[in-house]
C-alpha cells in the first residue's frame, strides 16, 4: 500500500506507474474520497469537543436550563451518529480504492503488456544438445518408474501426481543442496506455515485482487502459494530491531496454486501443479532504495549461482510493466532450458517493493534519529519442487532413458544415475 500523501502529492506519477503496470486504479476518485474523509473526521472531532464542553455544562446546570442542555446533548449525539456512519461508508470506499493503488514501478522497468515483453538481460550455457531425439520429462519419468501422473490424478484430481523411487531421492537432494548452499549466503532457514490468515495475504498483496488463484477454508485461512506470505507475517506489527537488518530468511513450505486461468496450458507433468515445495528467499532491509536495488541482485544472483551448480543452461529476464504485480517495483525472472519444448522456463521471480507490503502488515524499525520507518521487502525463489526436476531430468536424459545425476547432486543422491533403461 502506498501512502496516502505520496499519493496525494504524485498523484500523475501513480497514474502513470499503474498504466505501465496496465492496472486500473482510480486514482482521482481516491483523491476525493480522501478529502470527504477528512472533512468527516473533522467534522467528527468538532462535535466530540462540543460534545465534552457540554457534558461540563450540564454538570454545572439545573432546572430548566439543564433540560434544555440534555436536549441539545441527544440532538448532538444524533448528529455524531449519522457522521460516524457516513465515515464508515466513505471509510470503506476509501480502503478498498487504496488496496488496489499499485506501488509505482522503476524507471528502469521495460514498457510491455505480458511476458513476451520481457527482456533478457543474462544468459548463460548453451541449450543442451543431443545426438538423438530427447524426450519430454513425463516420458522420462514414466518409463523410468519415477512418477505416476494417472494415479495422481485419480487421487488428488487434475494435475495430480506421485513422485517415486530415485525420483524422491533427487527432490531430496535439491533440498539438501539449497540449504547448504543459501546456508552459506547467510539466510536462516525456516519451515513456515501454508495455511495462513488472511491479514497475511492481504498485506503481502495477494488479497484482495488474486483470490481466485487460492484454496480457502471453511474457517477462512487460505493456503498459501508462496513461503512469503508466512514469512512476511513473522514480524506483522512489529517494530524489528534495527540491529538485526537485514534480516535474511530461507523460507520452505508445501505450497498451492489453483493455476486459475490456466486450464490449457501445461496440462501434461510437473511445469504448473497445484501442489507443490518451495524454498523461498525472503529479506527485509532499511528504508533506502539503493539498499533494495543491492539486495535484489544479491538474491535474484544466490537462485543462479545454484542453477550454475546443476550446470543447467538458463537466462535471465527483466519483466516488462505489464508482467508486474501489483506491489512489485521491479521483477527479475530465471527462465531455465527445456530440451523437450526447445525453450526456456521459468523457474524463480525476484522482486522488490519498497515499503508497499510492510506498510500494510506494519512492519517498522527504528532509525538512526529515532524516527520510525516502514521496512523496505524483497522476495525470490530460491528453488521449487518439483518444477526443478523437469529441467535437470531432460537436461540430463541419455539415450537408454536413465538420467545423469547433477555432480552438484550426487552426493546427497548417493548415485550417478537414475531410472531404469526405457
Amino acid at each position: 500500500m502506498l501512502d496516502i500523501h505520496f499519493i496525494r502529492e504524485n498523484a500523475e506519477i501513480v497514474k502513470a506507474g499503474a498504466a505501465k503496470k496496465r492496472i486500473e486504479a482510480d486514482i482521482d476518485r481516491l483523491v476525493a474520497v480522501d478529502d470527504e474523509r477528512k472533512r468527516l473526521t473533522q467534522e467528527l472531532e468538532t462535535k466530540r469537543a462540543e460534545q465534552n464542553r457540554r457534558s461540563g455544562e450540564i454538570q454545572r446546570a439545573e432546572g430548566a436550563e439543564k433540560e434544555r442542555l440534555l436536549e441539545a446533548m441527544r440532538q448532538l449525539k444524533a448528529g455524531m451518529a449519522e457522521s460516524e456512519e457516513k465515515l464508515k461508508e466513505v471509510m470503506g470506499e476509501w480502503q478498498r480504492l487504496m488496496l488496489s493503488v499499485p506501488n509505482v514501478p522503476d524507471m528502469s522497468v521495460p514498457e510491455g503488456e505480458s511476458d513476451e515483453d520481457n527482456q533478457e538481460v543474462k544468459r548463460w550455457g548453451e541449450p543442451t544438445r543431443f545426438d538423438f531425439k530427447p524426450k519430454s520429462h513425463v516420458e522420462l519419468m514414466v518409463a523410468a518408474g519415477l512418477a505416476d501422473f494417472e494415479r495422481g490424478a485419480k487421487v488428488a484430481g487434475f494435475r495430480g501426481y506421485f513422485l517415486k523411487g530415485d525420483a524422491v531421492l533427487l527432490s531430496n537432494a535439491v533440498w539438501q543442496l539449497a540449504l547448504k548452499h543459501w546456508g552459506a549466503k547467510g539466510l536462516e532457514p525456516m519451515l513456515v506455515p501454508s495455511l495462513v490468515r488472511r491479514e497475511a495475504f492481504m498485506g503481502t498483496g495477494y488479497l484482495p485482487q488474486g483470490e481466485e488463484d487460492l484454496y480457502k477454508t471453511q474457517d477462512g485461512e487460505y493456503l498459501a502459494g508462496t513461503g512469503e506470505v508466512a514469512t512476511m507475517g513473522y514480524y506483522m506489527n512489529e517494530v524489528v530491531p534495527t540491529a538485526e537488518l537485514p534480516v535474511k530468511f530461507l523460507a520452505f513450505s508445501p505450497c498451492f496454486r489453483r493455476e486459475a486461468g490456466a486450464h490449457s496450458k501445461d496440462v501434461k507433468g510437473l511445469i504448473r501443479v497445484h501442489e507443490f515445495f518451495k524454498w523461498e528467499q525472503v529479506v527485509l532491509c532499511r528504508a533506502l532504495h539503493d539498499e533494495s536495488v543491492r539486495m535484489h541482485e544479491e538474491i535474484n544472483r544466490n537462485t543462479e549461482e545454484f542453477i550454475e551448480l546443476l550446470k543447467i543452461p538458463y537466462h535471465t529476464v527483466v519483466n516488462c510493466g505489464g508482467d508486474l504485480g501489483l506491489g512489485q517495483v521491479k521483477k527479475y525472472d530465471i527462465e531455465l532450458w527445456v530440451p523437450g519444448e526447445g525453450k526456456y522456463r521459468e523457474i524463480s521471480s525476484a522482486s522488490y517493493f519498497h515499503d508497499f507490503q510492510t506498510r500494510r502488515l506494519n512492519i517498522r524499525y527504528r532509525d538512526e534519529d529515532g524516527s520510525l520507518k516502514f521496512a523496505h521487502s524483497l522476495n525470490s525463489t530460491a528453488i521449487p519442487t518439483p518444477r526443478i526436476l523437469v529441467s535437470i531430468i531432460e537436461n540430463y536424459q541419455q539415450e537408454d532413458g536413465t538420467i545423469r545425476v547433477p555432480e552438484a547432486l550426487v552426493p546427497y543422491v548417493g548415485k550417478e544415475v537414475i531410472g531404469r533403461s526405457a
